[in-house]
């Protein structure tokens, strides 16, 4: 990695780290932690009511995101999910209630203050499936073929090797799985000099990629059914977007799915939904 990508990781680890502090310092106040920002296109204002109110306050404070991949992602009971710069873990919340006692989910971050937040909000849900982890979202601490969905939100804008993260997205995600993500994407005519001028990069502007670039992307490392759907705008030419895709099931992976259709075991991928 480049004196400049890491120069940049670092900005971002400082950022989110200090955004960790100012949540878990605010909880120590007689009203409660205050969400760190207060704007209609990122942060808690995109979740539903309902939602915010069942998790702890601090992990509803900690939202930076720009969506609610957990909606997006259409989990299903026994999925295995994981979330990429999970933060101080609301989606990872959410998408523990939704996946049941039967699933799992994920998180993983690389900033030991969001961890710490997220471990404690953890503790006040009461969720039991549910596990943090440590590392970047370049290099995923998790086997091969071991996840149902991958969430992140707002999060993979930030990154200095989108490819890298592509490319794990794909190798965790088990034959059939899919991604359901929330993040910046810029309008195809925007080039990095543009897009730069629109915000910063810890901003989750300037590092955007392009719809054309991020379609693109997902398809170099083989993913399909690639969908992106701008949802609101967060800058001139830039949107908030879900962005959907499936890792296809290989012949041999259909082959051994037959015999459990025979039986009557129901959907051909079990957890995973598709």
């Amino acid at each position: 990695m480049s004196d400049h990508s890491n120069d940049l990781r670092e900005t971002v680890r400082e950022r989110y780290a200090a955004a960790a502090v100012q949540v878990t310092e605010g909880g120590t106040a007689c009203c409660g932690p205050q969400p760190i920002e207060v704007d209609d296109n990122f942060g808690s204002t995109l979740y539903a009511a309902d939602e915010r109110d069942a998790l702890p306050a601090e992990a509803v404070a900690a939202s930076l995101g720009c969506g609610n991949p957990t909606t997006v992602a259409e989990l299903h009971e026994g999925d295995r999910v994981l979330d990429l710069g999970s933060g101080g873990g609301i989606d990872v919340l959410l998408s523990a209630r939704r996946v049941g006692p039967t699933g799992k989910a994920y998180g993983l971050d690389m900033t030991e203050e969001m961890l710490a937040l997220a471990l404690a909000n953890q503790q006040k849900a009461g969720a039991t499936n549910v596990e943090f982890l440590k590392g970047t979202i370049e290099a995923i601490p998790l086997p091969a073929n071991t996840i149902d969905v991958v969430i992140s939100n707002c999060v993979i804008n930030l990154s200095t090797d989108k490819p890298a993260v592509f490319t794990e997205m794909f190798r965790v995600l088990a034959p059939g799985g899919r991604i359901g993500i929330s993040d910046v994407v810029a309008d195809d005519q925007l080039g990095p000099d543009q897009r730069a001028e629109r915000g910063d990069y810890v901003g989750c502007i300037a590092g955007a990629l392009s719809f054309t670039e991020y379609r693109e992307g997902l398809a170099s490392v083989g993913f399909t059914n690639i969908e992106l759907t701008p949802t609101h705008a967060v800058a001139d030419g830039m949107h908030s977007a879900t962005v959907r895709a499936v890792k296809p099931m290989t012949p041999t992976d259909t082959a051994t799915q037959e015999p459990a259709q025979a039986a009557g075991s129901g959907s051909c991928c079990g957890g995973s939904g598709c």
